[in-house]
């Protein structure tokens, strides 16, 4: 088993994040022992959807405003669709993503989340996968699209769908891994 626990990965979600999305990937990096620290745009309750239905909530670890990227391992980000329309017009959001990604660390993403790497401008000339309905988007940043249950385009990870979880979690897990083991 993967030993992340000198680890500290960031997770940035807000209301209408897709449930599965959030709590599998978070409890996978907990069980291979990383720290993960869930950040969004409240201190308040934050409130998931399963299914189109309104679903569980968690309450965030602290907000965007008080993230420093440089203290963070990996970046991960959960989709549905309110939450990542939400997050892509919050400027703090949008640079954290690309202070991460320029920093070389992993960035995943996942269903929806991808639009954000569209915010942030890191997709382009790079391999990404998505929910159908947002590839275009990536398509028109510069991305070369492709339809599989994960991709990884060096430090980048991306996945279509909660389906997907599972793959989408065991290349987060090995990418932080292999970060951990250069540094």
């Amino acid at each position: 088993m993967t030993d992340l626990s000198r680890s500290h990965v960031l997770m940035i979600a807000t209301d209408g994040f897709e449930q599965s999305e959030l709590f599998d990937p978070r409890q996978a990096l907990l069980d291979a022992g990383a720290r993960v620290t869930l950040a969004s745009l409240k201190t308040d309750p934050i409130t998931g959807e399963q299914g189109g239905e309104k679903g569980k909530s968690i309450t965030p670890d602290t907000t965007i405003d008080q993230v420093d990227p440089a203290d963070y391992d990996a970046l991960v980000l959960p989709g549905g669709v309110a939450n990542p329309d939400a997050l892509r017009m919050n400027d703090r959001v949008v640079g954290i993503i690309r202070q991460v990604f320029d920093a070389g660390k992993p960035v995943a993403a996942i269903c929806h989340a991808p639009w954000l790497l569209v915010e942030a401008d890191v997709v382009k000339d790079r391999r990404v996968t998505s929910w159908p309905s947002i590839r275009t988007d990536l398509a028109n940043a510069g991305a070369t699209v492709l339809d599989e249950e994960v991709v990884v385009d060096g430090n980048l990870i991306t996945s279509r769908k909660p389906d997907d979880i599972p793959a989408f979690n065991r290349a987060v897990i090995d990418a932080l891994d292999h970060a951990l083991a250069d540094a």
